[in-house]
């Protein structure tokens, strides 16, 4: 960029006083719990609550290739912080989060459709829970309608309100 002309000479070599080389952060996981953690409080403070991520999780986050480095790692906790509604984060949290072009790797077995199922019975009780099983809050906490959060609860076989538990 220099050679052509697209970057300033006078700033390159200002910031080329001591070159850093960095190894990527697949080769040294044992930098990841330190950065989830300090990743996790900041979106936690700036949603208005506390988050921590349990050693299961950070162990799964450390596993991780991470071809997008660091940025990579930090919008993955950044993005757990904000959907979770629960102030603990563990493993089965992160196994269907996306993290650039793949997958968090899970545990032999699980599959798309157990992971979804148990993904979506999890938000699915923990909406019911922070609105006291009022299915019309809840449905507006998921974003979705209350015919399709009635949908949900039969077909994980939730009792309805007014039932006996």
């Amino acid at each position: 960029m220099l050679a052509g002309g697209q970057f300033r000479e006078d700033l390159y070599y200002r910031l080329n006083v001591v070159p850093i080389f960095l190894p990527p952060l697949r080769e040294r996981s044992e930098d990841v719990p330190a950065l989830v953690d300090h990743f996790a409080r900041h979106y936690a403070e700036e949603a208005g609550r506390a988050v921590r991520f349990t050693p299961s999780a950070v162990a799964l986050l450390a596993a991780q290739e991470w071809p997008g480095n660091v940025r990579e790692l930090e919008n993955t906790v950044e993005r757990t912080v904000v959907l979770s509604n629960r102030g603990v984060i563990d493993a089965a949290d992160l196994k269907m989060l996306t993290m650039g072009t793949h997958v968090v790797a899970t545990a032999a077995g699980d599959g798309l459709p157990g992971t979804v199922h148990d993904i979506e019975l999890r938000m699915l009780r923990d909406a019911l829970e922070a609105t006291n099983r009022r299915q019309a809050a809840a449905a507006r906490k998921l974003g979705i309608t209350p015919r399709q959060i009635g949908y949900r609860i039969r077909k994980y076989g939730l009792t309805p309100p007014g039932s006996a538990s």
